[in-house]
């Protein structure tokens, strides 16, 4: 796995953002010619709990190539950001029970309290902007599982930090979707999914839309857990993101 991960990262700079005594791995992917003069899109993506650590390699398992595909680094030229995870935390301030062997219900906080990761997010996403110039109507994020989660409730957090945002098989609470109105949302989800029901998203989806037009929502029907494969197929999903401009 360790080697599939090196060919994933090869062109990804390896980082790390310290804040106290909290330390938050990242790899970075500069646009090809990047000029530092020059103002860039910024995407960040979060990833699943199982590429959760310090090794700031497991981040990059799941969707990396896509960033250093030919052409995304030619259509969209921006400066890409995987944080990590630490092994003992959780993107989102979610509590998780356990139903069955492999299901998990998750209740999402209706109030967003003070939560250190996410605090760790905004503090490390203030700190690039200093080291990097970035386009402030052009910035982006996603993620995967508890990633998609972190994205939800990131948004929430940042209403008017983002320009638009996806969210692969995760979740969040209804109730955010006025705030999160700023922001249009692609929701993806496996219909069969037994980690992250299926109606989390669907939820989410429903309540957003009533908001904010653009929204859209994607149904895998019979797949599981594993939708990000299938969504990271999707054509449109990058013209789609970049599309949007923060006014």
């Amino acid at each position: 796995m360790l080697s599939v991960v090196a060919a994933f990262g090869q062109d990804y700079e390896t980082k790390q953002y310290i804040s106290q005594n909290d330390t938050l791995p990242y790899r970075i992917l500069l646009p090809e010619n990047y000029n530092p003069n020059k103002s860039y899109p910024l995407v960040v993506f979060l990833h699943g709990a199982g590429e959760r650590g310090n090794d700031n390699e497991l981040q990059l398992i799941h969707g990396s190539f896509l960033f250093k595909s030919k052409e995304f680094r030619q259509n969209h030229p921006a400066i890409v950001v995987f944080p990590q995870c630490p092994k003992n935390s959780y993107w989102a301030s979610v509590q998780k029970n356990q139903i069955q062997k492999k299901e998990k219900k998750y209740k999402f906080q209706k109030k967003l309290g003070k939560y250190r990761t996410q605090e760790l997010l905004e503090l490390f996403l203030n700190d690039l902007e200093k080291s990097y110039k970035i386009d402030t109507t052009r910035r982006y994020i996603g993620g995967l599982s508890m990633g998609g989660m972190g994205t939800f409730e990131l948004v929430a957090r940042m209403p008017n930090y983002f320009a638009a945002a996806f969210a692969i098989c995760g979740g969040g609470n209804p109730s955010w979707s006025k705030i999160l109105s700023s922001t249009p949302f692609w929701i993806f989800h496996g219909s069969n999914d037994l980690i992250v029901s299926y109606g989390y998203s669907k939820r989410m989806f429903r309540n957003m839309k009533r908001y904010n037009k653009e929204t859209r929502f994607t149904t895998y029907e019979g797949v599981g857990h594993n939708s990000w494969d299938t969504a990271f197929k999707e054509l449109e999903l990058f013209p789609w993101v970049f599309s949007f401009i923060k006014k």
